[in-house]
């Protein structure tokens, strides 16, 4: 009871019951993050199975889900909306370093006016950089006169400070801004644009439409699998050590000192020997 490293002398006791405790506080914070991404999985899969149910839900007319210019509900992103009217054609823009299926490339919006006067921006669909210059070899025209179109609602994006582009073409797929260089920003939509996915009648080209958005939940799982992991590992690190301790103090005193100190190897025989000795050479 002499020895302080003992673990039922007063001062052992009170040595390993703070590495308890520190074993309880890891434990709980990898609970608590354990949790947080159980947590980060549930959001994940509940904003997959809105866009998945979105995307194939049935065509509704757009003022339905946008009742005014300004509307947006990130509830209803991916909804298809349809409507009739005819393209601003000669009022098309391309938006800058879009990437699709890894490449590089543009995105087509064309204002679309509706038959009751108002304008929705419509994204057309991508289109890779040209064979020997930036901007695409072709582009393809919207279709002329009146067209029924259906087009997934997409939330109109930022302005990123800082971000220019030549004439004819746009940084971001700002609404807004769509609206003001096509000299209709009193009429058009500004909370939301549309993907396009069909026109009729259809045209005998079009940009490549958008796919379906790919739902993956992320590594949330294997990660919050992994924090509990943690947790019970520092448990078992703590009763190895405390039997460890135990089996020591059970040595003669003249063996502890010697028991306790790290072990090293003298010399490359020392290693060698030591490995066929665990081989059961030696």
């Amino acid at each position: 009871m002499s020895d302080p490293e003992n673990p039922n002398h007063p001062t052992g006791v009170r040595r390993w019951g703070a590495y308890l405790v520190l074993v309880v506080v890891f434990a709980i914070a990898c609970g608590l993050l354990s949790w947080w991404q159980w947590d980060r999985r549930a959001e994940t899969l509940a904003q997959g199975t809105l866009v998945t149910r979105n995307y194939e839900s049935d065509p509704v007319a757009l003022e339905t889900l946008l009742p005014g210019l300004g509307s947006w509900r990130a509830l209803d992103e991916w909804r298809p909306v349809e409507m009739h009217g005819h393209y601003l054609r000669d009022r098309q823009l391309l938006v800058r370093n879009r990437v699709f299926n890894d490449n590089p490339g543009f995105e087509v919006l064309v204002p679309f006016r509706l038959d009751d006067g108002r304008v929705f921006v419509v994204d057309r669909g991508w289109l890779p950089i040209g064979s020997t210059q930036d901007t695409p070899d072709r582009v393809p025209a919207a279709p002329a006169g009146d067209v029924a179109i259906v087009a997934r609602l997409q939330q109109t994006e930022p302005v990123l400070p800082g971000r220019s582009a030549p004439k004819g073409q746009i940084p971001e797929i700002n609404v807004a801004t769509v609206a003001k260089l096509s000299g209709t920003a009193a009429t058009t939509y500004t909370g939301a644009y549309g993907l396009l996915a069909s026109e009729t009648p259809p045209p005998a080209d079009r940009p490549a439409a958008v796919q379906e958005p790919v739902i993956d939940e992320g590594p949330h799982l294997s990660y919050a699998i992994q924090w509990i992991a943690f947790a019970i590992l520092a448990f078992f690190g703590l009763v190895w050590a405390y039997r460890r301790e135990k089996r020591i103090n059970a040595l003669p005193v003249e063996q502890r000192a010697a028991a306790r100190a790290p072990r090293t190897r003298n010399s490359d025989t020392d290693a060698e020997d030591e490995i066929l000795d665990k081989a059961g050479i030696l």
